[in-house]
């Protein structure tokens, strides 16, 4: 018998460094969910990323019991590692650095389970949207 869900709970934490203060500890204990339990599973999981910023869903279950996704970082952090630093203060005046189509397309390529397409030409288009909103040039 399938187990009845109760909710799921959406973050985003640095990968390998989830301790119970908030926001996990928090967002667990209010469904009654073992937090250091949760802690211990996602930091060994997630140590090969550490130090990277990743969305986690959380599926609770009627028993207390959960299960969680673990997804790519999102696509502003892929840029950001790209790039080397931080997106302009300023986008549209600042420019914080460039990248090329191909990088573009690599991380379009590691992001397309997340994205809503199949095709990593659209999903670069996307990549290269969020970029102009950081004030990155895709060239």
């Amino acid at each position: 018998m399938a187990k009845k869900i109760k909710t799921f709970i959406k973050l985003a934490i640095q990968a390998g460094a989830a301790t119970p203060a908030p926001p996990v500890g928090p967002a667990l204990g209010q469904h009654g969910i073992p937090i250091m339990e949760f802690v211990k599973a996602f930091n060994d999981r997630t140590a090969p990323l550490k130090g990277t910023l990743v969305p986690v869903v959380i599926t609770v279950y009627e028993d207390r019991s959960f299960d969680f996704i673990v997804k790519q970082p999102p696509i502003s952090e892929m840029i950001k590692k790209t790039i080397g630093r931080p997106g302009a203060g300023k986008p549209g005046k600042e420019q914080a650095g460039t990248i090329t189509q191909a990088q573009a397309e690599e991380i379009a390529a590691k992001k397309l389970e997340d994205l809503n397409t199949d095709d990593v030409k659209q999903a670069a288009k996307i990549v290269a949207g969020v970029a102009r909103s950081m004030g990155v040039k895709v060239v």
